[in-house]
């Protein structure tokens, strides 16, 4: 827990000097613009992708197909999410990452493979709710 509390902290100050730097270049005003704009985008593809997802698990369930790449699209794709609507430079940057389908896949893998290991481990369970 208290890594993620550090990773934030770090993320944070970060993030107020990219816009500072950035604002030295280019100005304050175009820096907000900037942060408005690539949320609107960012969430707009993120909805795109999100119903695309969507359609694609619905397809795989009427054939009787588990959608298992469709679930872990879907959790990329809400990382991605939350992290275009939190401004900042660097986690739009990572945003974009997630829902992009072309840089998704790297993280998909990664996400796949941590759930197997915890599922193998037995740390999270299914059923028992």
């Amino acid at each position: 827990m208290r890594l993620i509390w550090l990773v934030l902290l770090i993320v944070s100050a970060l993030e107020i000097g990219v816009f500072v730097w950035i604002g030295g270049l280019i100005g304050p005003w175009w820096v907000v613009l900037l942060i408005i704009l690539t949320g609107i985008i960012g969430i707009t593809l993120a909805k795109k992708q999100g119903m695309d997802t969507i359609r694609r698990a619905q397809a795989s369930l009427h054939y009787g197909k588990v959608p298992k790449e469709e679930i872990f699209d879907g959790i990329c794709i809400l990382i991605g999410a939350i992290f275009l609507i939190t401004p900042g430079f660097i986690t739009d940057i990572l945003g974009f990452i997630f829902i992009l389908p072309v840089t998704r896949g790297i993280f998909k893998t990664r996400l796949y493979k941590l759930v197997k290991k915890w599922i193998e481990k037995n740390t999270i369970t299914f059923g028992k709710w």
